[in-house]
């Protein structure tokens, strides 16, 4: 078995990242998992990003596409649109139990997470890569942003990174 440690790779735009969002990441190792709580199971069949997707556990597939912008034809879903819809419902999750636990969950009914995941070819690393930008809407408290961020699964991975396994099936 081959484990290998994933870090986001975010280096697309740094002038722009810098001026348009504040970076809440901390150098850290990688997450460990004490238990696992629930397990999601996806199988992905085809053509890569011209394949298909699904669920193992429940009743759930779709059909993939390469985008427009990449030289595909644009009329299915992509893996960066998935990773944008997960990251951002996992983030506005974890903003709001930590508004409760911090006593201010009045600060977050309005609250909407954009996600936005880009691909493009990684700087140091050759190959491709993603950036993500994380914007927060209907919040004006920082600390409670940032709590939201270091309490969020798909951030922790990303700015601490994760132990991924890869093997034979």
């Amino acid at each position: 078995m081959l484990n290998v440690t994933v870090r986001s790779v975010v280096n697309t735009s740094r002038a722009r990242a810098i001026q348009a969002t504040r970076s809440y990441a901390k150098k850290a190792s990688p997450v460990t998992l004490k238990n696992h709580k629930y397990t999601a199971h996806a199988i992905a069949a085809g053509q890569g990003r011209n394949g298909e997707v699904k669920s193992v556990n429940e009743d759930f597939s779709l059909r993939l596409a390469t985008p427009k912008a990449l030289g595909g034809k644009g009329d299915g879903q992509n893996p960066e649109q998935l990773f944008a819809m997960g990251y951002a419902s996992c983030y506005l999750g974890a903003l709001q139990m930590m508004a409760g636990k911090m006593g201010k969950k009045d600060a977050v009914k309005n609250a909407v997470i954009h996600a936005r995941v880009h691909l493009g070819e990684a700087e140091e690393l050759g190959g491709f890569g993603l950036a993500v930008d994380i914007k927060v809407e209907g919040v004006e408290d920082e600390e409670l942003i940032k709590a939201g961020h270091d309490a969020c699964p798909y951030s922790r991975a990303l700015t601490h990174g994760a132990i991924v396994n890869v093997s034979k099936a």
